[in-house]
């Protein structure tokens, strides 16, 4: 039986992947430190820079054989009260068995998200701490309106700023050997 609008109205405290796993498909919401948090379509800027990204990702992943580049809105199970749906990830071939029919249990090798006033705060700070503590191993953070890209790396369960550009310049995956992004072409 799905969740009702009535019963997201009534404003539980907590909620669990069982609740979430209730709500319609394509239900515009993620399931962040127990709470179901709506996240709006993102603009179409947002979509222009997510599929420039992805495309030069995914081909240089997909000829290289290395594993599989997807992107949102698929469900990244990380516990019982984490499941996001990151704009774009990337799992390592000797990882592909964290891809179940339903949902990625499990961190990605590599997380990108792209900044949007509705999602902003979450992807700086909830997602953050979580991807570090499920051991995300590199985290994109991309920002369509500083026209910006920060690679942080987990070091010692911890992330680490590793790069940044901003508007221009190249920046390197540590965990997808050899991609290399120019910024000024996904924005």
């Amino acid at each position: 039986m799905s969740l009702t609008l009535a019963e997201l109205a009534a404003g539980r405290q907590r909620y669990t992947y069982e609740d979430y796993c209730r709500l319609p498909e394509g239900s515009p919401y993620q399931l962040i430190g127990g709470e179901l948090v709506m996240t709006p379509s993102p603009t179409p800027y947002h979509q222009m820079v997510s599929i420039k990204l992805e495309l030069q990702m995914a081909g240089f992943v997909l000829d290289k054989g290395l594993g599989i580049v997807l992107d949102a809105p698929v469900d990244v199970y990380l516990d019982e009260e984490e499941t996001y749906q990151p704009d774009i990830i990337f799992i390592a071939s000797s990882r592909l068995d964290i891809i179940e029919e339903k949902r990625i249990k499990g961190a990605p090798d590599l997380v990108v998200e792209i900044l949007s006033p509705g999602t902003g705060y979450y992807d700086l700070r909830s997602k953050y701490k979580v991807y570090e503590k499920s051991g995300v191993r590199e985290y994109w953070i991309v920002d369509p309106q500083q026209k910006s890209v920060q690679v942080f790396c987990l070091r010692d369960g911890k992330f680490v700023l590793d790069q940044e550009a901003e508007q221009q310049g190249t920046v390197r995956s540590r965990v997808i050997a050899g991609l290399e992004v120019q910024v000024e072409s996904i924005f």
